[in-house]
């Protein structure tokens, strides 16, 4: 059997969508003896790389894109030391690639085995870097990953999209990618973690992300303070820290929510605290995907959310849960209330939330989608189109 090598930047255990894709997957293999390895920088063996990707932190505080360059500099170096090595005796391997830096690696390296990509991008890594304020949108190292990227994707032997949201994003911007065969095939998550019936609530709505500007974590407090505007007083949990911390819960105070929301910060299984909430909520502005909105589903709750990216691809408006506006805190209000002022509806779309998960993303499910595609990449007649065209 061909083994699929996981290539990644990151390490397989974190709190990151890419990071739950990874053990997800690695699990699902493992479970059905097929053979795989995680191959990242941390793999390699030199004593520098932990040095080298520390150094990063004193060089950002002088500049901030010259941290990321070094970042995606040596996190290459040192997979591609790894990798190559891996490579070296697995001829029939297939490489699966997390992002456009270990895709390139991944195909400097490789001799015979096929590369496929999984498309984990919200727009761009670019855009990511640009959002976190870590590099000017439009400067000159933002430009040079969008084409970083351009040169790279084309040249998969195959490439996995996350969302119909993610491919039309991709092959719109990169439109060599559709000569790439390519299958749609979301992100695989795990069972529930608690198995039984749910303990009572601690509190009525859950978010979890990081507490940046993309999440939008601000405009989900002005949601709850209009909501008690009019009376109705729910509680929030907020599970991620970054760098908003601070200035959300002077917002909450400004609002006079303060009573009423929970900064948890970072947890280690947040499911698990999924569990004891009525509902999940979501003001991300954007999600290639929103794996944790499936998360959520996994442990019976509904989900409201914004109708962004790839979001349409996982929640059905009406039956796991509802969208609500991202630009209007007080017509969002009215959606949170509608729904928390309904039970009745609120069990039947719980109950949904469930159902879909089991069918369209439990691990079982999505692994045995992901594992047959990367398998076509090793067909001799699928093989010999891919390096023709």
């Amino acid at each position: 059997m061909s083994e699929i090598v996981i290539a990644t930047l990151m390490k397989s255990h974190g709190p990151s969508g890419l990071q739950s894709h990874v053990r997800t997957f690695d699990k699902y293999l493992r479970s059905v003896s097929e053979p795989v390895s995680i191959v990242s920088p941390f793999s390699a063996r030199s004593p520098f790389v932990l040095p080298m990707f520390a150094a990063r932190i004193a060089i950002r505080r002088l500049n901030r894109p010259a941290g990321v360059w070094w970042h995606q500099y040596w996190h290459a170096h040192y997979l591609e030391d790894a990798l190559r090595r891996h490579l070296a005796d697995r001829p029939d391997a297939v490489v699966y690639a997390q992002c456009p830096i270990s895709a390139a690696v991944a195909l400097r390296v490789r001799t015979t085995q096929p590369v496929v990509m999984v498309a984990h991008l919200n727009i761009s890594q670019a855009d990511e870097w640009a959002d976190k304020g870590e590099i000017p949108r439009y400067g000159a190292l933002f430009r040079s990953i969008r084409s970083f990227e351009q040169s790279v994707l084309g040249e998969l032997d195959g490439i996995v999209y996350v969302s119909g949201f993610n491919k039309t994003e991709l092959e719109e911007r990169i439109p060599a990618l559709r000569e790439v065969p390519g299958a749609v095939v979301p992100n695989p998550v795990t069972d529930s973690v608690t198995a039984g019936k749910r303990p009572e609530p601690v509190a009525d709505l859950i978010t979890v992300g990081g507490l940046e500007p993309r999440k939008n974590h601000a405009y989900l407090l002005r949601i709850l303070g209009a909501a008690a505007d009019r009376g109705h007083r729910y509680t929030l949990s907020i599970v991620g820290d970054g760098p908003e911390r601070q200035s959300l819960k002077a917002l909450a105070a400004e609002l006079s929510i303060t009573n009423q929301v929970r900064f948890l910060g970072y947890q280690p299984q947040p499911r698990v605290l999924m569990r004891e909430h009525q509902m999940y909520c979501h003001t991300s502005t954007m999600e290639s995907f929103g794996i944790v909105l499936v998360e959520a589903m996994a442990e019976g709750l509904p989900v409201i959310t914004g109708a962004v990216g790839g979001v349409p691809d996982v929640v059905q408006p009406g039956t796991e849960g509802l969208f609500w506006p991202l630009d209007d805190a007080e017509a969002a209000a009215g959606v949170l209330i509608e729904l928390m002022e309904d039970p009745g509806r609120r069990e039947r779309m719980a109950l949904a939330a469930r159902t879909r998960f089991e069918q369209a993303f439990a691990a079982d499910v999505v692994g045995r989608r992901l594992l047959t595609f990367l398998r076509q990449t090793r067909d001799p007649q699928r093989e010999s189109l891919v390096r023709g065209r």
